[in-house]
């Protein structure tokens, strides 16, 4: 409301070299459903916050029951 709401930038790009060749193998690749490797096999990575989280929950659990 009381900010400046941000500008998308626009871009005009044409490359300066062109391969059909290579264009015509990515498109048969795609058609045929070959992924990049990386992208098939990432896994999620969690975040130190919450086992930060689980540990002081696992500890004031203890506490409540009287394990200290």
């Amino acid at each position: 409301m009381f900010m400046k709401r941000p500008q998308y930038r626009r871009f005009d790009y044409t490359p300066r070299f062109y391969k059909p060749e290579l264009d015509e193998e990515e498109r048969r690749k795609r058609k045929l459903g070959f992924r990049n490797a990386r992208s098939t096999t990432r896994r999620k990575t969690q975040s130190p916050l919450m086992w930060l989280i689980l540990i002081i929950i696992l500890i004031f659990i203890l506490i409540k029951f009287g394990r200290f």
